[in-house]
């Protein structure tokens, strides 16, 4: 929705005819005057402009009036988008608007009527003027559009967005500003709730009471291990006044596909800042600190603005809401290192050492930062914390399942027809998200296995479509939750590949610390290599086992913890394709390169030598117009000919 475009700030001569050009002068001031009624306007413009008629058309002139304490450009873009002609039927609309009410016009050409007192959006469509001399005389539409955001299918029904296939199983928490504000105007927050919530709690609540409610709303950590927010608080709350104490926000994302912390960061950044300081109110805490990556420079800038203002505002600060508790924030930028997502070495990189993490216990909620009592919750945790404020316990626990409570946001992406941030309830299917949200693998391939948590998570096969998400029931079929990316993968993915990219990920990011990891990590990554080159022997197979149990078992942190997940998960559900691999050398899926030959159908070639031109090793050989041949011993398996012949005659096994 366009409230002012180039055009309708404009009023031309072409937009406008003489009779609207006559009152313009009087009807709308550059600086502060509204629209005022036909009387005045006439005697105006007979003082002001010589040329200028005296009488002003009475449709004109009651459409002007109607629009009095409007903008001047919303008068100027409305004239000139609708024109003088459609005045009557526009006016009539205009006339009935209540204080809540407020019009605009789409870049349709649409006019557009809010309702903040019910939320609502009526649409008005097709003024078409059926003929000069019966200008009244035309076919208006109207649709209710509940929501911010309309979506026109093709026939032309408009459907409210949350009626759409892609939102109606959601429901929006987390991310419920997220595209509705201006993020980088705290007005807008604030008229839709933001920072009510901590004058609640400052001023209704005591500390003790903060707590309880965040224990019995059941919300767990939505960073990857599920720890429940209020106890992990609990742990903190002790000695009120006596230390110093920390609270901290991880918005290091670093899972490949995964962009739910910065959507929220740079969508509805005051929803953070907001359920910090009731944080560091409930456990006696007077300094935040927003750990966020140097790669993310919207959110940066935003929580940037975000902050100062609401230190301007006095939301942030000493003595905040004229209460005796004060709070501030400030942010620290991580240089992308994946292991910093981990809550102990996310500490260590604030306070200004090589980020690692720390033997455990003591737990930071004892010992955190800078030795002092901790607590550290990642950003989607923090988007829950004030609507659990504001709407009570029991609310927030009734979404969910018996012990995952709330909504969870899942990265949807892979192969998938809608791609997006998805927030479903706990205890949601797989299946649901992936057909009916995602709209389900595109050009008519299964679906195969979904990704979920990451390179710390596991894959999900198709046996597991209808096992409702949530942290127990991941953790039971070999994957967890993670931060929620939600990778789908169909029959062309091979996963023992699938499994190698993501250890590979891990290799790459481990700190190095502990043996387990360091040196664990990189010899399984090895055995994978030589089961996709077609080099492993069963052997192999048994020893890629004992290497994952026993990097699970001897790794400092969850880093190496959760790094052999991805083969362990995919062993599980696919061990059909290991055994392929090792014993009969074939790659099921014809992804690994050295377990791949490519081969012309001699019928469907046309000899058209599209594939010998291209081919960079020059491996295939033929006539034109005579079927041509590819040499397996020169063939490096780039794929080059699969891609340019145009008769699908080259096929790969």
């Amino acid at each position: 929705v366009s409230t002012v475009s180039s055009e309708t700030e404009e009023t031309s001569e072409s937009a406008v005819d003489s009779e609207a050009e006559e009152t313009s002068e009087s009807a709308v001031d550059s600086e502060s005057e509204t629209v005022s009624d036909s009387s005045s306007t006439a005697e105006s413009e007979a003082n002001n402009d010589a040329e200028a008629s005296t009488e002003i058309d009475p449709e004109y002139s009651e459409f002007a009036s109607a629009m009095e304490s409007r903008s001047t450009s919303m008068y100027n873009s409305t004239v000139a988008t609708f024109g003088e002609e459609d005045a009557s039927t526009i006016m009539s609309i205009l006339d009935g608007l209540t204080d809540t009410q407020r019009a605009y016009h789409t870049d349709k050409g649409n006019l557009l009527i809010y309702d903040a007192a019910t939320d609502t959006y009526t649409i008005y469509y097709d003024y078409d003027v059926v003929s000069d001399s019966d200008s009244n005389n035309y076919e208006v539409k109207s649709t209710e559009v509940d929501g911010s955001l309309c979506y026109v299918l093709e026939d032309g029904t408009i459907l409210p967005l949350n009626e759409t296939p892609f939102y109606k199983k959601q429901k929006r928490v987390a991310l419920r500003n997220c595209g509705v504000i201006a993020p980088e105007n705290i007005d807008e927050a604030i008229a839709l709730d933001a920072y009510q919530a901590l004058y609640k709690c400052l001023t209704e609540m005591t500390p003790d009471e903060v707590i309880d409610v965040m224990i019995a709303s059941g919300l767990r950590g939505r960073g990857g291990a599920g720890f429940p927010t209020g106890t992990k608080w609990k742990f903190a709350c002790s000695r009120r006044g006596e230390v110093k104490k920390y609270v901290c926000c991880n918005a290091d994302e670093g899972d490949p596909g995964a962009f739910m912390d910065r959507s929220i960061l740079e969508g509805d950044p005051h929803v953070v800042l907001e359920a910090m300081a009731i944080a560091g109110y409930a456990i006696g805490s007077d300094q935040g600190y927003i750990y966020v990556r140097a790669e993310y420079p919207i959110a940066v800038q935003r929580l940037t603005i975000a902050i100062n203002q609401a230190r301007e505002y006095g939301l942030l600060g000493k003595n905040i809401f004229g209460t005796d508790f004060s709070f501030d924030i400030e942010l620290r930028l991580g240089s992308g290192a994946f292991v910093c997502g981990e809550e102990t070495a996310l500490m260590t990189s604030i306070e200004g050492h090589r980020g690692e993490p720390r033997p455990r216990p003591p737990f930071p909620a004892v010992k955190g930062l800078f030795g002092q009592p901790t607590i550290l919750n990642n950003v989607e945790t923090w988007a829950n914390i004030p609507q659990i404020i504001m709407n009570g316990a029991d609310w927030f626990a009734s979404m969910g399942t018996e012990k995952s409570k709330g909504t969870k946001v899942f990265a949807l992406g892979g192969k998938i027809n809608n791609t997006g941030l998805v927030e479903v309830e706990m205890g949601t299917t797989l299946r649901e998200i992936v057909e009916e949200i995602g709209g389900g693998v595109p050009n008519g391939k299964k679906f195969k296995a979904a990704q979920t948590g990451g390179p710390s998570g596991g894959c999900i096969s198709a046996a597991d479509l209808d096992v409702p998400i949530d942290y127990d029931n991941l953790i039971a079929i070999g994957s967890m939750m993670g931060s929620g990316g939600l990778i789908v993968m169909d029959e062309d993915n091979c996963m023992v590949d699938i499994a190698k990219f993501f250890l590979n990920f891990t290799v790459d990011e481990s700190c190095g610390k502990c043996t387990a990891c360091r040196i664990g990590t990189k010899r399984l990554y090895e055995i994978l290599e030589k089961i996709t080159a077609g080099e492993a022997s069963m052997e192999d197979l048994d020893q890629m086992e004992y290497l994952c149990e026993n990097i699970k078992k001897n790794s400092l942190c969850a880093l190496g913890q959760t790094a052999p997940n991805p083969v362990v998960s995919t062993f599980k559900c696919f061990k059909d394709e290991y055994l392929a691999h090792v014993q009969d050398k074939k790659c099921p899926a014809g992804i690994c390169k050295a377990l791949l030959e490519f081969w012309i159908d001699p019928e469907k070639c046309k000899g058209c030598t599209l594939c010998a031109k291209n081919c960079p090793v020059n491996a295939i050989t033929g006539k034109v117009k005579e079927p041509h041949v590819i040499d397996n011993n020169l063939c490096i398996g780039c794929g080059t000919c699969l891609t340019n012949c145009k008769f699908g005659a080259v096929t790969k096994r």
